[in-house]
């Protein structure tokens, strides 16, 4: 908007001065500065869209509105440069929810382990070894008194025969809550490919579509230099240089927003892969 008001403010000017010598029409003039005026406007609409951006920022992020916030990235070509889609390999472990369903399907499988396991006998074993002193005095600790010793080992063995098919019932459920969890590790690996594959394709086209925008921006531009300098040695008109800039702005707005688009892409195929 700033090169935009830079470039309208000199043909202003030099209609101006086209007019002052006779050259140009006062209409002429006039559109001109009815075109800078509402490119003023629109700057100043885009600096309070961008305030409103800030305040809406610092919601998101738990901050206070009257604390600064200043941004120090900028969205640019350089963002998109490295080429990931020359990276084809991606683990879905990588993948928190992929991972989050890895380890629901260890913890079903201990639980089937732990079930399985409370078919085995028990082995338990326990021991105690004591002495006791029996004595009518307080002489607990005379190097010949007597002392008296008890002592014992026992095993306990316990078989399980019958629990009512409880133990059958825990086996069967875990088995099934592992074949479930099973399903959705597949499912779920599906959906990733199909994810990764849609991001690849969007954000190939994003490229392309951000390649086209910058020629078309760039041809616009020179069109429009072009009209201007027929404009000033008077051998082109005021409607060619108001469609020139029309046809400038358009180019330029397509451009930011296949920017924007290309931006987008390149997190989304992140986020797909993992990686982000």
């Amino acid at each position: 908007m700033d090169a935009n008001i830079q470039r309208l403010e000199k043909l202003e000017n030099d209609t101006r001065i086209l007019y002052n010598n006779g050259f140009a029409e006062k209409l002429d003039e006039d559109k001109v500065s009815i075109q800078l005026t509402n490119l003023n406007t629109e700057k100043v609409k885009a600096l309070n869209s961008i305030e409103i951006g800030y305040l809406g920022l610092k919601t998101l992020l738990g901050m206070p509105a009257k604390d600064t916030l200043e941004l120090t990235e900028k969205l640019t070509e350089g963002q998109i440069e490295a080429n990931i889609l020359a990276d084809t390999g991606f683990q879905y472990q990588d993948r928190k929810e992929y991972q989050y369903l890895e380890l629901a399907k260890k913890l079903n499988e201990y639980n089937i382990k732990r079930y399985q396991l409370s078919y085995l006998p028990t082995l338990s074993m326990n021991a105690a070894y004591n002495k006791n002193a029996q004595r009518n005095t307080f002489d607990l600790f005379v190097k010949d008194g007597d002392w008296f010793t008890t002592s014992f080992i026992g095993f306990n063995l316990s078989v399980p025969i019958f629990s009512g098919f409880a133990k059958d019932a825990r086996v069967a459920k875990s088995k099934i809550d592992l074949r479930q969890t099973n399903n959705q590790l597949e499912n779920l690996r599906n959906t990733i490919d199909n994810e990764v594959q849609q991001a690849r394709i969007n954000f190939n086209t994003a490229q392309n579509t951000l390649r086209f925008q910058k020629k078309n921006m760039e041809l616009a531009e020179k069109v429009y230099n072009q009209t201007r300098k027929k404009y000033e040695i008077g051998t082109g008109s005021n409607i060619e240089i108001s469609a020139a800039q029309t046809d400038l702005i358009t180019a330029q707005n397509n451009y930011l927003s296949a920017l924007y688009g290309a931006i987008v892409a390149r997190i989304d195929y992140l986020k797909s892969t993992g990686k982000l």
